[in-house]
């Protein structure tokens, strides 16, 4: 319910604010709006190319660039149309329009996501057929069973989460939506309510989505590339970060759902993954330069191999039991990847809504809006010029993991990879998660309708990581 009210009237309040700026000529053309790409240049007015006659230098470029955008010395980018109308525009449009929204959703974000699924659903299905995803659920179950106490003991659904949890912890995204999704699945076979998250299905949700995370590999890739001294050093602080996040939304959501953590086994569990996280950071610590990031990279991808490969191992090791069932290995990977396509079918129309919202969102400025009043509330509190200059990171990493990263390198660019500014926004991107796209995914996989507190809960982890990250980088940097 939350989440359509938000989206609802984002739209609308968007909507209705481009149509006041242009009743009062503060946007000339919507075309960009409606078609245009994210950096293109906003048009601000069409001239004929006459109106340029004093400026010989621009005249020329017009007519050397004929049908092309160009950048003027005066700020300014130009482009001189067959009609001989001249195209000024200034600044550049904040996301894509809401037709190539809908396109790049499908070509860029879902094509790719089907082929995850596909493959990753596959396995799962030979992990099920083999009686695996039972083990699992049993390792898994004394922890499990404290925190998801609606779920019956031993639920297949403890194993699926079991690998979106291992997923997430290496950094490996696209491995972890699939398992996440057959979790979501799984879970809601047993709620009563079906249109109404489950309590187990918000728990699971908020852990997910605080994204504890041990090798932020994408992070440390994007700091290499713009010549970080030490491209890995942002890993410690990310994992503090994003374990602080974890903890924060068991103890909102445990909170709310009235469930008790202080006991041996959740206390047991909690250290043991603590003492995995120092244990690591031990090692990686003793590693330098180009050997950590090797390593941090390898480490991710061997155990994606591991996992695939054990699977498959464990499969033809019980070759037995899928005869038992009148199936082999194969076939049975088959039958799981055509439920990994439907359920990328399902998830499509959820992810074009929530996107182009935000795409009308952000180019109708109210994004930037809000950003120019959160950093005038915190100038007046004194917070330091380097953390308000990374803030525009963690506003928009809930709405656009894509929007988020292109302030990241933004900021990395024009203040440093190593600068305080550049090393906060890092950690803002690798530390959170997309919450308003995550919420609409996992949610709409299902059918549904109904969120509950879980974006609130999401939202209020987002605050905590913002505010942790703030203090890590302060204390590690």
């Amino acid at each position: 319910m939350a989440l359509s009210r938000f989206w609802s009237w984002m739209i609308a309040l968007s909507a209705l604010y481009i149509f006041y700026l242009l009743s009062v000529n503060q946007v000339y053309s919507l075309n960009g709006l409606v078609n245009g790409k994210q950096n293109d240049p906003v048009i601000i007015s069409e001239l004929p190319i006459k109106e340029f006659g004093s400026d010989s230098v621009l005249l020329m470029a017009l007519q050397a660039n004929k049908g092309a955008s160009f950048e003027h010395i005066d700020g300014k980018s130009y482009k001189l149309l067959a009609t001989g109308m001249v195209e000024v525009g200034q600044g550049k449009q904040a996301a894509d329009g809401i037709f190539p929204t809908c396109k790049n959703t499908i070509m860029d974000i879902w094509l790719p996501l089907i082929g995850y699924l596909t493959f990753f659903c596959g396995l799962l299905n030979l992990l099920n057929d083999s009686n695996a995803i039972l083990k699992l659920a049993g390792i898994m179950a004394p922890f499990f069973a404290r925190i998801f106490p609606e779920l019956p003991k031993g639920h297949p659904a403890y194993g699926f989460m079991t690998m979106n949890f291992a997923a997430n912890f290496l950094g490996l995204d696209n491995a972890a939506t699939p398992f996440g999704l057959r979790a979501m699945e799984s879970m809601q076979e047993i709620n009563t309510d079906k249109e109404k998250a489950s309590n187990s299905q918000i728990m699971f949700l908020c852990l997910h989505a605080a994204g504890l995370t041990l090798i932020p590999t994408s992070i440390i890739g994007y700091r290499a590339a713009q010549q970080a001294a030490n491209p890995a050093d942002i890993m410690l602080p990310t994992i503090i970060t994003s374990f602080i996040g974890t903890l924060a939304a068991l103890i909102f959501v445990s909170i709310k759902q009235r469930i008790n953590l202080v006991n041996l086994v959740v206390v047991g569990f909690v250290g043991g993954i603590t003492a995995i996280i120092a244990l690591l950071l031990v090692y990686i610590h003793t590693l330098t330069g180009q050997a950590k990031i090797h390593f941090t990279g390898n480490l991710s991808n061997a155990v994606l191999l591991f996992i695939i490969m054990a699977i498959v191992m464990y499969s033809i090791y019980k070759e037995k039991v899928f005869k038992l069932n009148q199936t082999n290995v194969f076939d049975s990977f088959v039958h799981g990847a055509k439920d990994g396509f439907t359920t990328g079918l399902r998830v499509l129309p959820y992810m074009i809504a929530m996107l182009v919202a935000l795409s009308i969102f952000r180019n109708s400025g109210l994004m930037q809006i809000i950003l120019n009043g959160i950093t005038a509330v915190m100038e007046i509190f004194g917070v330091d010029a380097q953390i308000i200059q990374a803030i525009p990171v963690a506003i928009m990493r809930p709405f656009s993991a894509g929007g988020s990263r292109g302030f990241m390198l933004d900021a990395m660019k024009t203040y440093g990879p190593d600068s305080l500014t550049g090393q906060l926004s890092c950690l803002f991107q690798g530390a959170a998660e997309t919450t308003f796209y995550v919420v609409a995914l996992y949610f709409g996989s299902v059918n549904v309708k109904d969120s509950r507190y879980t974006l609130g809960i999401m939202l209020l982890v987002d605050l905590v990581c913002v505010i942790a990250g703030i203090f890590v980088v302060k204390l590690y940097f």
